[in-house]
């Protein structure tokens, strides 16, 4: 207990130092909180995919090559954006002399057109006229030497000619049956893709607004936090407290336990003291009785033996200690009296759990605010809010998605007029085509039959019906060519000029980079066809890098540069609400009022304690007779003296006074003096417990009151400003949950919602579309067609030539009748009657 409370003055000046020092750094501890949890947030953004289109590669994809090469020789002039620009801003300015420069190659080809429209139908006109007087495609009148190879020259041609007519013909069937093969589904896509971009324009302010709804995650975990935020905020102040309150705690119990000990000692002391100086008063008559008789008997004459020794012991036998020269302590007990009066063991026992109690009194103290913080942490940033309707673009989103609605829907009528139209030209198609085939079989046929006439022409019994066969097919043929090339040429021009067009002034700009250029360029398109301006966005936006953008995959916030035109920091700042949080955070209280680590009765026993002298009774002197001897001399020793020497009397009276004088002393010893002694070993105890306790008693005490004292008077400030550090530490972990959620609202807004794959998807299956399956297919028909309706011309010329050929030869002969022609007919003998 002495080390102890040796000890205990200097560690609780340490502890209370190092709770100071961790008090001060607690400011900046926050890891009894730990940072925030991750949130989870749901995806806003949509999974928008339009699926791409692509034409697979084919037989035809060499004859789409040679048509491409043959426009491009067609139209030869670059895009022209001035002609464009004149189109969409102005169309009054158009001049018409700037189209028809810039068409020059297709008004070459439609002079070309003009002049076999006019030129074929009139030469069949002439020849059919020619014909019928009989003048025209006559017959051979006589065989010559050439004969045989003029008719295998001609029909050589005729038959190059028209094995050229087939291929023409097939190839402008296939790609006629392609044209219209292709047609339906690539009608039906333009809704599908009017209707990816109207979900595309639709989805932003549903995304958005489910952007903005997540704001209830971190909501709720704080809302769930601010459950347990009383008992937390407590459980932290009595953890960084703990360190000043459990030791100055533990030194009250000390000291009481203390104060209690040395209280036993000093009672003992002063009852020992008493009983000492009354045994004494009661010792001293009876030793200078014994004494005095012992002295007259070891002085009479007849003594014999060592009386002298015995004699000078003897007149030792006195009081050795006088305890009525130690100091009084009556004053101190004076001051002490009733002391203790506090149970010092239960009173700390009882702080103890009153300071353990300080989370659930927290947690009680804090409700009312705790239910403030609740309203505020229940309500929604303005700027989250109206996150959705500030989004540029957003009444623009719901103008086109209705635009595109309308758009679609009346586009199925027209679309449907579209197909039914091409169902038209198909038709016409196949019927031409099927004409050119008729052509061709009819040269095919008159040929065969013409050459298996010429092969029998040579045999005179066998008629040359077939070889006049083969020439009436040729003929027919040939009137086949000059009746339907009208139809041809008409039908061939139109779908040139129309497909065409499209293939040089649209897919060819396009894929070259010019159509985005142009468009990209400002001025050229008109106010109602600017995006930037339909859009209310600051800076003009180049197409071709939002086309390259969105084919990546990116955001429409990166591509139409959103952060120019609309501040989402703005709609991200929750200043205002973190702060209305902090005011609130900052009304909480704890009250320590009821921790009072010493109650008023254990102060006043120390205050007692502290005043009553103890340290200052001067315990040497109470040594200095507690050393001493109870009786100078050894009353044991000098009974057995005495014993001793009335054996060696002679005289057996002085004997027997001898016996009886070492008998009573004997029974002084037992009777007095051994209580005396046991009592002064009592003193000594006592007196030696006080000595070495008393002096730190002291400084204990005066340190512990002032602890106490300093303690109570600072704890209310230090558990404010504990408060205060854990309520920035809690006020961090929550504003942790909005920072999440502020850095996924950015990353989700600028990186992922309203995505515009789908527009540059459109944009490619557009392309695909107009250019690979509908443009490539008409322009390869119309290509192939035009083929054949040229070949026509040089297969109405060697068909008419080589008809000739086929005809029987008539020879002129004399006739009275008539100088009509007639087959000259050799007799053939078959025999010779005698």
């Amino acid at each position: 207990m002495r080390h102890a409370l040796a000890l205990l003055a200097p560690l609780l000046g340490l502890g209370l130092g190092l709770s100071l020092s961790q008090l001060a750094a607690g400011a900046t501890d926050c890891k009894s909180l730990g940072p925030a949890e991750p949130l989870t947030f749901t995806p806003a953004a949509r999974a928008r995919w339009l699926a791409p289109r692509v034409r697979a590669p084919g037989l035809l994809d060499s004859l789409y090559g040679t048509v491409h090469r043959f426009l491009s020789v067609v139209q030869l002039n670059p895009f022209p954006s001035e002609l464009v620009k004149a189109l969409l801003n102005e169309l009054a300015s158009v001049k018409v002399n700037e189209v028809v420069r810039y068409e020059a190659g297709y008004v070459v080809c439609a002079v070309v057109a003009g002049l076999y429209l006019l030129l074929v139908p009139a030469a069949g006109l002439c020849f059919c006229c020619c014909r019928c007087r009989q003048r025209c495609g006559g017959r051979v009148k006589t065989e010559h030497k050439a004969l045989a190879c003029e008719c295998a020259a001609l029909t050589v041609f005729l038959l190059l000619t028209t094995l050229l007519l087939l291929i023409g013909v097939i190839c402008a069937l296939v790609t006629n049956q392609r044209t219209h093969e292709q047609m339906g589904p690539s009608v039906e896509a333009v809704p599908e893709t009017l209707l990816s971009l109207r979900g595309l324009v639709s989805d932003v302010p549903q995304e958005l607004q489910a952007v903005a709804q997540q704001f209830s995650l971190p909501q709720e975990r704080v809302l769930e936090e601010l459950d347990g935020v009383g008992v937390s905020i407590g459980s932290a102040v009595h953890t960084q407290l703990r360190s000043a309150v459990y030791p100055l705690l533990a030194a009250v119990g000390s000291l009481g336990q203390a104060l209690q000990v040395s209280m036993q000692h000093l009672q003992a002391l002063n009852a020992t003291v008493v009983e000492l100086q009354a045994g004494q008063q009661d010792l001293e008559p009876a030793l200078q009785e014994q004494r005095d008789r012992l002295l007259q008997l070891l002085q009479e004459a007849g003594c014999q033996g060592d009386c002298a020794g015995a004699l000078s012991r003897a007149r030792t036998l006195e009081l050795g200690a006088d305890f009525s020269q130690v100091p009084s302590v009556d004053h101190v007990l004076h001051q002490l009296k009733g002391v203790p009066e506090a149970n010092f063991s239960s009173m700390v026992q009882e702080e103890n759990s009153t300071f353990n109690a300080l989370p659930t009194l927290a947690a009680m103290q804090m409700s009312s605010v705790v239910q403030e913080l609740k309203k505020a942490v229940a309500q929604q940033p303005e700027g989250l809010r109206t996150l959705a309707e500030g989004f540029p673009g957003s009444e623009a989103a719901s103008r086109w998605a209705q635009a595109l609605q309308e758009v679609e829907e009346s586009s199925r009528p027209y679309l449907q007029e579209v197909q039914r139209y091409e169902t038209y030209r198909w038709i016409v198609g196949c019927v031409l085509c099927s004409v050119v085939l008729l052509v061709a079989l009819c040269n095919l046929l008159g040929l065969n039959l013409g050459i298996w006439g010429l092969s029998a022409r040579e045999d005179p019994s066998h008629p040359e019906a077939k070889g006049e066969a083969g020439a009436r097919f040729l003929m027919a043929g040939v009137g086949l060519s000059f009746l339907f090339a009208a139809p041809l040429i008409l039908l061939v021009f139109a779908t040139f000029l129309v497909g065409g067009n499209v293939q040089t002034l649209v897919c060819r700009s396009w894929e070259s980079g010019e159509l985005f250029e142009f468009a990209d360029t400002p001025g050229n398109l008109p106010p109602s066809m600017n995006l930037s301006h339909l859009l209310g966005l600051r800076k003009n936006i180049s197409i071709r890098q939002a086309y390259r953008q969105c084919k990546k995959g990116a955001a429409i916030w990166t591509v139409l540069q959103l952060n120019d035109s609309y501040d989402l920091e703005e709609h991200l700042d929750i200043s205002q609400y973190t702060n209305k949080l902090r005011q609130e955070l900052q009304s909480l209280k704890v009250d320590t009022q009821s921790l009072e680590l010493l109650s008023s009765a254990a102060r006043r026993d120390l205050e007692a304690l502290q005043s009553s002298g103890l340290q200052r009774v001067h315990y040497p002197d109470f040594l200095v007779q507690i050393q001493r001897p109870v009786v100078k001399t050894s009353m044991e020793q000098l009974a057995q003296e005495l014993e001793g020497l009335a054996q060696a009397q002679g005289s057996s009276v002085l004997g027997q006074r001898l016996q009886k004088e070492a008998h009573g002393l004997r029974n002084l010893h037992q009777e007095k003096v051994v209580p005396q002694q046991s009592l002064v070993a009592k003193l000594n105890l006592s007196v030696r417990a006080l000595e070495s306790s008393a002096p730190n008693l002291q400084l204990e005490t005066s340190d512990v009151l002032a602890n106490v004292t300093y303690l109570k008077g600072e704890l209310p400030a230090w558990a404010t400003r504990i408060l205060r550090n854990v309520s920035e530490c809690f006020l961090a972990r929550e504003m942790g949950y909005f920072s999440q959620y502020v850095a996924w609202v950015r990353e989700e807004v600028t990186q992922r919602i309203a995505t515009c794959q789908p527009l540059s998807g459109a944009l490619d299956n557009s392309h695909v579309i107009l250019c690979d399956m509908m443009a490539d297919p008409w322009n390869a028909f119309w290509f192939c067609l035009a083929w054949c309706t040229f070949f026509l011309i040089p297969s109405i010329v060697f068909a008419v030539k080589t008809s000739k050929y086929f005809r029987p030869i008539r020879k002129r002969l004399s006739s009275t009748s008539s100088e009509e022609t007639q087959l000259f007919h050799i007799p053939r003998v078959t025999s010779l009657k005698l």
